[in-house]
């Protein structure tokens, strides 16, 4: 296992451990002190912590090396994982959504004020675990962290808009009993947007769809420090899990021997990686030109950028 599966699955530990703690407070709290929209965010931090360990069971899998039947490694797993914690978001959000407008038509007393305590004290704690997991998700390049991350962003903002409704029933007393409710309400559409936030870049993943421009670039611009590559043409980028597989056209001198285009492969492909730890494998191509450098860039159109600095 990588240090970037050990830092993933740790992060997920965290999750899991935060979340369970704040489903059984929120609960606990809404349940003592009248609230609904605490209790609608225990039902999310309860989801939460289900799909914490999806993801959890995720990365552990799709961490294991390559094998004869899964030559390019189990790293698709961690996808298929964010599609079910992207599930568990839009189902606790539909029953938040549900109970909500149960308890708007439904006649209930105010919120204890104790309950604005315990609220304060959950988002400043789930902004902190989104700042950390996120942190996480990017250094790994874990597409599952980044969702369970979003879970904690979203848990901070249902918390945010119950602390605003109950707030608003407690200052405006009597007739404004549902404002907690209506909070809960507004928070189960955000959670669903959220959800889409997370499906469409996993869905991009499992498709292979190109959406890595910042990488090619930075290939590119590798690529041009190698001694014998003159340019580059096809550059193509797709993720598997944590890590990235690239197939790459290289052109170089079509007067020099297979043995020294072979070299010059192989030092393209050591740069990159060394460079970009978290390129897995590079394919590359190695297509002849009998044009000058400098012609060859003219008739393709092409900058040197090897003198823009």
């Amino acid at each position: 296992m990588n240090d970037n599966s050990e830092k993933a699955i740790k992060a997920s530990i965290f999750s899991i451990l935060g979340n369970a703690s704040l489903a059984i407070i929120k609960f606990l709290a809404g349940f003592f002190g009248n609230s609904y929209a605490l209790i609608a965010d225990a039902i999310e931090s309860s989801a939460d912590v289900f799909s914490s360990i999806f993801v959890f069971l995720g990365l552990k899998y799709s961490s294991r090396p390559a094998d004869e039947n899964h030559p390019y490694g189990h790293g698709k797993a961690e996808a298929l994982i964010t599609f079910l914690v992207v599930t568990f978001l839009i189902v606790s959000a539909v029953i938040i959504g549900i109970e909500s407008v149960k308890n708007i038509l439904t006649p209930h007393h105010q919120p204890a004020p104790f309950t604005l305590l315990v609220l304060g004290g959950i988002i400043l704690f789930k902004e902190l675990s989104f700042q950390y997991v996120m942190r996480k998700s990017k250094e790994t390049n874990s597409s599952s962290l980044k969702a369970d991350a979003w879970h904690h962003r979203s848990d901070a903002i249902t918390s945010l808009m119950a602390f605003i409704g109950i707030s608003i029933s407690l200052a405006m007393g009597n007739g404004w009993e549902a404002a907690d409710d209506v909070a809960a309400l507004l928070a189960s559409t955000f959670i669903l947007y959220n959800a889409y936030k997370i499906l469409r870049p996993a869905l991009g993943e499992i498709m292979d769809e190109q959406l890595y421009d910042d990488e090619i670039e930075q290939i590119r611009k590798i690529a041009l420090t190698v001694p014998g590559i003159i340019a580059t043409e096809k550059c193509n980028v797709r993720k598997s899990g944590m890590d990235y597989y690239v197939d790459l056209h290289a052109i170089v001198d079509g007067n020099i021997s297979v043995v020294e285009g072979h070299e010059i492969s192989h030092n393209l492909k050591d740069a990159v990686q060394v460079q970009m730890k978290q390129v897995k494998d590079v394919l590359i191509h190695i297509e002849p030109t009998f044009l000058s450098v400098r012609e060859y860039l003219r008739q393709n159109n092409i900058k040197d950028k090897r003198t823009e600095d």
